[in-house]
């Protein structure tokens, strides 16, 4: 009898670990930016409302650590992530460039600008050139220090009210549109031609 309850028990021990391992693992919680220090000052060139032409102006960015952190406050940070956000105004219903708390859900900051090692001690910099594929848009720009596994552990942003905008490329050509004119004027005047002899014909 003891043997018996002793193997169902096993049984429902099996099925339990079975049933365990057949869950889907619960998604690991990203870093939250409310809970990183804003240890890095970050300044950018542009001015306040200044426009640049994606794929033609440049922008230089320097950061560093915030002269309010105690000495030593550095010491985990490996890497510096500079990334081009959206600005509020350009997040207005468009939920694909919503800013999130939990920076792996944030869809403002999606734009690369450069990473690189982190010099303890010294201001750090980068000249970016606006990419082609930048849309038009109100952006800042925001630093992230990561660790040695490449986990966010403080940041600094130009913010907002800096924010500058940028002229995306249309994707027509200026020749294009010059040939569009002649084309369509070219039209008109054919047009007209026609119009002339059709009532020439009709006139005979």
């Amino acid at each position: 009898m003891m043997a018996r309850q002793g193997g169902v028990v096993s049984l429902s021990l099996l099925a339990v670990l079975l049933l365990g391992a057949c869950l889907p693992v619960p998604a690991a919680a990203g870093v939250h930016l409310s809970t990183l220090p804003k240890a890095l000052a970050v300044t950018a060139s542009t001015k306040p409302g200044q426009v640049l032409h994606a794929g033609v102006d440049k922008v230089t960015v320097t950061w560093s650590l915030n002269t309010t952190e105690p000495a030593g406050a550095d010491a985990a940070y490996k890497n510096v992530k500079v990334n081009l956000c959206y600005a509020p105004v350009s997040q207005k219903d468009r939920g694909w460039r919503k800013s999130n708390d939990d920076l792996s859900k944030d869809k403002a900051c999606q734009f690369k600008v450069t990473q690189q090692a982190y010099a303890a001690g010294a201001p750090g910099s980068f000249e970016y050139t606006v990419a082609r594929d930048i849309p038009s848009g109100s952006y800042y720009v925001r630093a992230y220090a990561l660790d040695s596994s490449g986990t966010q552990v403080a940041y600094g942003q130009t913010g907002a009210a800096a924010a500058f905008d940028v002229a995306g490329i249309t994707g027509i050509h200026a020749s294009i549109k010059v040939a569009a004119g002649v084309f369509s004027a070219f039209s008109v005047v054919a047009l007209a031609f026609f119009f002339v002899v059709e009532n020439r014909k009709k006139n005979k």
